[in-house]
C-alpha cells in the first residue's frame, strides 16, 4: 500500500486497529471494510471450489456467509434462515 492512503480507525474492545480505505480505482468507490455495506464490493478474485471469495475493500467473504475483515476481525455467517410453508 501506498503512504499516501487514508486510514480509518476501527476500536474492537481495548484495541484499535487502523483500516485501509477502498483501493477501488472504479467509480463510485466500493464501500470500505469497516461499513455495514461492505459486501457490496467488488470481487477481485473468486474461488468457489474452496467456498470464499476476496472483495477490493480487502475483506474475505465465505460461501456461509462469514467473513474476515483486513484487521483479522471475524464476522460470524449471518445467512437467512430458509422459512418453510
Amino acid at each position: 500500500m501506498d503512504s499516501t492512503a487514508q486510514f480509518n480507525t476501527a476500536t474492537t474492545g481495548a484495541r484499535t486497529t487502523t483500516l485501509p480505505d477502498s483501493p477501488c480505482r472504479h467509480t463510485p468507490k466500493c464501500p470500505t471494510a469497516d461499513s455495514p455495506d461492505r459486501e457490496a464490493a467488488h470481487v477481485v478474485a473468486s474461488h468457489p471450489e474452496q467456498g470464499w471469495s476476496l472483495l477490493c475493500n480487502g475483506v474475505l467473504v465465505f460461501e456461509d456467509t462469514g467473513e474476515l475483515l483486513p484487521d483479522g476481525r471475524v464476522i460470524a455467517p449471518h445467512r437467512h434462515l430458509a422459512v418453510v410453508a
